[in-house]
């Protein structure tokens, strides 16, 4: 008997010869480059340095297009951007040391949205690990320690011959959900060395399925089938597993309101009869969530921000699907489905039968009537007519990628992204500096469509190097500057909290002067102005910059009543 396992597929005699007769010249950077080819990556990030020396020497023997930007940190929010738009895992070239430290910020915000990135660094010579202590250049005495509660899985190589496997195991690793970084680490001497190896040709990763066990989905479908008002939490698992089609599918036939998440904007349609948009951040919609007898969270560990910073109490029934195993039940109760978004929302589909509700439609516009009524009773006019001139520019089906600032916080709850995978932001780890090099990825993720990165002032100096990248490469990525004279949101929370703010005031430069240093053009616009002046930067090709002087608020929160 013969079983498929027992199938070996034979070379022809081409690849024979070619295996046995490598073309000279080669070395381990090159077995490096060879498999990302083999696994499908066509675009690498990174930033070059001594010990990494021959993985880039070999990008020049191979078709793999290479992004350089000018900080480590900033080439990880690239590669976290290029996943999360494609979906594949983004290659991340660095070095050792000081080089792969400075990614550790990306990498985590990487980790926490989900976003398939595959970091390779080098390491020093083969003879100083195991924490030797030789003194090498970069040495640390466990690198790897560094990045093993970041990443999800770290691999180290030693040996030529482990270099496809390793990347392949890595590579499979990124893309099996729940998506994310992994580390691979490879010696400066195994890089630089010549090979005889064959070159790596076809290399078989395929990421594993995550289903759910069908007897939690039958129980799962009875209770929402039976439920008297259910309603769903969408989160950035949804984006993440592609399943936004199959969750308007559920909730429509259940006649569900549906709320999505900071991580999750997009995955439902803004405007349904049943969306109760993104308000997170407001008791209103804390109480309507709270009131649900059965309540589907779908790709969200329901986490500080999800929750109304922990205020969410829920008095009914929780069914979690959750693909993070960590983060199942993690902060509620619940009948948990450890199990991929797409697949879980599948099998439900096949069960759950459709359920009437005519007031479903009724109760979601009390609760946005509620929550405009509280908005607009504290005269934030100013902020709603930024954030509207923003998306009045922005082309549906461009990207946009916000850094950690006040406009960004009201568009968390209050941005309408149109499309799903279409709104990115760093509320995942909360670091300053992911707008802009975000954007850079995304333009390169997706070349087809302008690209928006709103930052504010404080952020924005954390990634002004990457003008140049961006000028280098003719990216079409519009910038948007909110510039305050400082960081804003802690302005704000030091002086609500102590009567006054301590070290947030900032010296700053003139940013459109600073951009056209660089190359590329900048305007200084208003609030009245603005809608036109990124709507002309956004069709303009090339990197723009849009500085807007204003002193923005954010609205009042809920959590601390």
């Amino acid at each position: 008997m013969t079983h498929d396992h027992d199938l070996v597929l034979r070379p022809t005699a081409a690849q024979t010869e070619a295996a046995l007769n490598p073309p000279s010249g080669r070395n381990g950077g090159d077995l490096v480059v060879e498999t990302l080819t083999g696994l499908g990556a066509t675009t690498v990030f990174g930033l070059p340095g001594q010990h990494a020396l021959g993985m880039f020497d070999a990008l020049r023997r191979s078709d793999l297009a290479y992004v350089g930007l000018r900080v480590e940190n900033n080439a990880g929010f690239a590669a976290d951007a290029y996943g999360r738009i494609t979906g594949e895992a983004a290659p991340l070239l660095l070095s050792t040391g000081p080089g792969a430290l400075t990614s550790l910020a990306a990498l985590q915000e990487a980790a926490a949205a989900s976003a398939p990135v595959l970091a390779i660094s080098s390491q020093i010579p083969s003879a100083g690990l195991g924490g030797g202590r030789h003194g090498y250049l970069h040495e640390l005495p466990d690198q790897q320690a560094s990045f093993r509660g970041v990443v999800k899985s770290v691999h180290t190589v030693r040996t030529q011959s482990q270099i496809p496997s390793a990347i392949a195991e890595a590579w499979e690793s990124a893309l099996t959900a729940p998506h994310g970084p992994v580390w691979v680490e490879i010696p400066q001497d195994v890089l630089l060395a010549e090979t005889s190896l064959p070159v790596v040709t076809a290399v078989d990763a395929a990421p594993h399925d995550l289903p759910p066990r069908p007897e939690l989905t039958a129980v799962a479908a009875h209770l929402l089938s039976t439920a008297a008002r259910p309603a769903i939490i969408a989160g950035g698992g949804v984006v993440r597993s592609d399943a936004s089609g199959k969750l308007r599918q559920l909730a429509e036939r259940l006649n569900a309101p549906v709320v999505t998440t900071f991580g999750g904007k997009g995955a439902f349609p803004w405007n349904h009869p049943l969306s109760l948009q993104s308000w997170l951040e407001d008791r209103h919609t804390t109480d309507f969530l709270e009131d649900a007898d059965v309540l589907l969270v779908v790709g969200s560990g329901l986490g500080e921000l999800s929750s109304n910073y922990y205020t969410f109490k829920p008095r009914g029934r929780v069914i979690q699907i959750e693909a993070d195993l960590g983060k199942l039940e993690s902060n509620h109760p619940a009948l948990g489905i450890h199990a991929d978004a797409r697949l879980a929302l599948s099998a439900l589909l096949e069960t759950v039968p459709v359920r009437e509700d005519a007031e479903a439609a009724d109760r979601v516009r009390t609760v946005l009537d509620l929550v405009r009524e509280r908005i607009d009773a504290q005269e934030l006019t100013l902020e709603q007519r930024v954030l509207a001139a923003v998306r009045e520019a922005l082309p549906d089906r461009s990207a946009s990628f916000w850094d950690m600032t006040i406009l960004a916080y009201w568009a968390w709850s209050a941005f309408d992204a149109r499309r799903p995978n279409t709104m990115h932001s760093a509320q995942g780890a909360g670091g300053l500096g992911y707008a802009f090099p975000a954007a850079i990825g995304g333009a390169v993720a997706d070349p087809t469509h302008p690209v928006l990165a709103v930052s504010g002032d404080g952020g924005a100096l954390y990634s002004i190097a990457e003008l140049a990248t961006a000028r280098q490469h003719n990216l079409d990525v519009t910038w948007l500057i909110v510039d305050d004279g400082g960081y804003g949101i802690l302005r704000e929370y030091m002086t609500d909290a102590f009567g006054q703010a301590t070290a947030t005031e900032l010296s700053r430069p003139d940013y459109v002067a600073l951009a056209e240093s660089f190359g590329v053009p900048g305007v200084r616009t208003t609030p009245d102005t603005l809608a036109d002046d990124l709507a002309k930067s956004l069709a303009t090709p090339g990197p723009s910059v849009v500085v807007l002087p204003a002193l923005l608020r954010m609205f009042a929160p809920t959590h601390l009543d």
